[in-house]
C-alpha cells in the first residue's frame, strides 16, 4: 500500500471567545472517527486584541488500522512554508499569517473572514488609525494557492452561532481536509448543546468554500435602514455614506433622528458640486454621523458593552445639570468623580443594569449632553455652510475637522477641546484672514491635533499664526502610600 509522504498541516489563528479551540476540537474528533492519526498543538495570544490564540493541527490520511504497527511522525509547531491550509478569524490575522511565511504559493490555501476586528494600536490613534484591508486582500490572492475570503462573522451572526462554526465550513468545503461533509457535521452533532446553530453556520461557510476556486471578497453590504430611499437633492455619488449614516442615526436613537441627519445634509449637498466628486458632501456626512451617534453610557448599554464611563451629570436635564458641572469644577471634584464602572454583564443583575440603562433612549433628547452636542453640531455645519459659499476648499477643511470628535471619556474631552480651540481660532475668527492661507492653516492645526493626544502640537501651529499659546494642561500627582515595614517583607 502506498502510503501519503507527509500529513496535512493546519494552522487556526482566532480571536479569544471566537471559539478557536472549539473548532480544533471538532477537527480532531473528525479525523478520529475516520480513524486517522491526528495531533495538536495550541500557543495561547496575548491580552484583549493584541493577538491571536494560535492552534496547530497535524492530520495523517491513512487509517491506524491499515499502517500496522508503523505510525506517522508529526510536529508540534508550524513551520514556514509548510503549511497546507492557514485559516483566520480576522483579516488582519491573515495578514499577520501571511507576514510570518505560512502562506505560500506553491502550497496553502488562506481560509480568511473578511471582516476587522481592531487591535489596540488601531484604537489609540486619535485620527483614522485603520490598517487598510485592501493591502491585506490583495497580498492574499498574491501569496496564496488559493483564497477563500468572505465575511464569516455576518453569517455566524445570521446563524446565531460563533464564526468557528463558519470556519470549520468553509475549511470543510474547501476540500483540503481528508474528511467528507458528514464527517464534519457528525463531529458538530457530538458537541451537543447548540449543534443545530453550529451547523447553521457550517453550511453557510460550507458554501462560500465550495464555490469557484478562485474566492473573491464580498461587496460590503451596508446595515438596513428604515428609511425611503434617499432624497433626490443627493447626488449618487453620496449615497452609500448617507444611507449608511441615517441607518446609524436611526440605530441610534429613532427614525425622526435619521431624518433630521438628512436635514442637515442637504444645505451641505446644495452647495456642493460634481467638480470634486461631492466631496464636501461625503465629508460632511461621515462625520456628521460620527458626532450624532456620540458614545453617552445609553449608547454604551445598548450596545452591550462589558464596561462603560457612567456620566451622571450628562443624563440630568440642563438647568440641574448645569450648576452641578460648575461646583464639581470649582470643587476639583470633576476628575475624582469621573470613575470608571465595571459591569459584569454576564450576571442577572449586570445585565439587567445594563437593559435599564438602554431603555432611558427616548429621554435622551431630555438629557444635557444632547443640549450640548447639538449645539456644537449646528456650529460647526454653519461654519461649513458659510465657507461653502465663498471657498469650497475652506468648507473642505473645516468639515474634515469633524474627525477630532471622537471616543468617550478623557479621549473624547481631548478631541472637543482641540476642535474648539481650531474652531474659535481659526475658523471663526479672523486670526488668518485670507482663505487661502485659512485652509492651510486649519490643515496644519488638525493634523497636529490628531499627531499629539495632549494639544502641544497644535498650541504651536496656532502661535505661528500670532495665537497666544495655552498652557499645559495640568497633570495631578498622586501620592501612593507606603507599605508598612511588615508588608515589604512579606511580599
Amino acid at each position: 500500500m502506498t502510503l501519503p509522504e507527509r500529513p496535512i498541516t493546519i494552522l487556526i489563528a482566532a480571536l479569544g471567545g471566537e471559539g478557536g479551540g472549539v473548532l480544533a476540537d471538532w477537527i480532531i474528533a473528525a479525523a478520529t472517527a475516520r480513524d486517522y492519526p491526528v495531533q495538536s498543538t495550541s500557543i495561547p495570544g496575548v491580552a484583549q486584541r493584541t493577538g491571536a490564540t494560535t492552534y496547530y493541527v497535524e492530520i495523517y490520511p491513512a487509517k491506524i488500522s491499515e499502517l500496522g504497527a508503523r505510525r506517522p511522525v508529526m510536529t508540534l509547531t508550524p513551520a514556514p512554508c509548510y503549511v497546507d491550509v492557514m485559516v483566520a478569524s480576522e483579516l488582519l490575522e491573515a495578514g499577520r499569517a501571511m507576514q510570518n511565511g505560512f502562506v505560500t504559493h506553491d502550497r496553502t490555501t488562506l481560509i480568511a473572514s473578511t471582516h476587522r476586528i481592531y487591535t489596540v494600536a488601531e484604537k489609540m490613534q486619535m485620527g483614522d488609525g485603520r490598517f487598510d484591508s485592501e493591502v491585506v486582500l490583495k497580498a492574499a490572492q498574491t501569496l496564496a494557492k488559493r483564497a477563500v475570503l468572505f465575511d464569516m462573522q455576518a453569517q455566524a451572526n445570521a446563524a446565531g452561532t460563533v464564526i468557528s462554526a463558519v470556519m470549520f465550513g468553509a475549511l470543510a468545503g474547501s476540500g483540503t481536509l481528508p474528511l467528507s461533509r458528514g464527517d464534519c457535521e457528525a463531529a458538530i452533532r457530538s458537541g451537543g448543546k447548540g449543534a443545530e446553530a453550529s451547523l447553521k453556520g457550517f453550511a453557510a461557510g460550507y458554501e462560500h468554500a465550495a464555490g469557484p476556486m478562485t474566492a473573491a471578497k464580498e461587496k460590503k453590504h451596508l446595515r438596513s435602514s428604515p428609511l425611503e430611499p434617499l432624497r433626490p437633492a443627493f447626488p449618487d455619488e453620496t449615497h452609500a455614506i448617507l444611507g449608511e449614516g441615517a441607518a446609524r442615526c436611526a440605530d441610534f436613537q429613532d427614525r425622526n433622528y435619521a431624518n433630521l441627519y438628512l436635514d442637515r445634509v442637504e444645505p451641505i449637498a446644495n452647495l456642493d458640486s460634481a467638480a470634486d466628486g461631492y466631496k464636501l458632501t461625503i465629508e460632511t456626512g461621515r462625520f456628521l454621523a460620527l458626532w450624532m451617534c456620540y458614545e453617552d453610557v445609553i449608547r454604551v448599554a445598548d450596545l452591550k458593552t462589558r464596561g462603560s464611563r457612567f456620566e451622571f451629570t450628562a443624563l440630568l436635564p440642563r438647568f440641574l445639570a448645569r450648576p452641578l458641572k460648575a461646583l464639581a469644577e470649582a470643587s476639583g471634584l470633576a476628575s475624582k468623580l469621573n470613575v470608571g464602572m465595571h459591569v459584569k454583564t454576564t450576571s442577572i443583575s449586570g445585565f439587567v443594569l445594563m437593559r435599564v440603562l438602554a431603555w432611558l433612549r427616548p429621554f435622551r433628547p431630555l438629557t444635557s449632553r444632547w443640549r450640548e452636542e447639538q449645539a456644537l453640531i449646528g456650529r460647526w455645519l454653519g461654519a461649513i455652510a458659510a465657507a461653502a459659499k465663498r471657498d469650497a476648499g475652506l468648507a473642505l477643511e473645516i468639515a474634515l475637522c469633524g474627525r477630532l470628535i471622537k471616543g468617550y471619556g478623557d479621549t473624547h474631552k481631548r478631541g472637543k477641546g482641540n476642535f474648539l480651540r481650531i474652531l474659535d481660532t481659526l475658523v471663526e475668527s479672523n486670526a488668518v484672514p485670507d482663505d487661502h492661507a485659512r485652509i492651510e492653516a486649519i490643515r496644519k492645526a488638525r493634523e497636529a491635533a490628531l499627531a499629539d493626544p495632549e494639544g502641544r502640537k497644535l498650541e504651536l501651529s496656532l502661535e505661528t499664526h500670532g495665537i497666544a499659546p495655552l498652557p499645559p494642561r495640568p497633570k495631578p500627582v498622586k501620592f501612593m502610600r507606603r507599605p508598612k515595614p511588615e508588608n515589604r517583607r512579606a511580599a
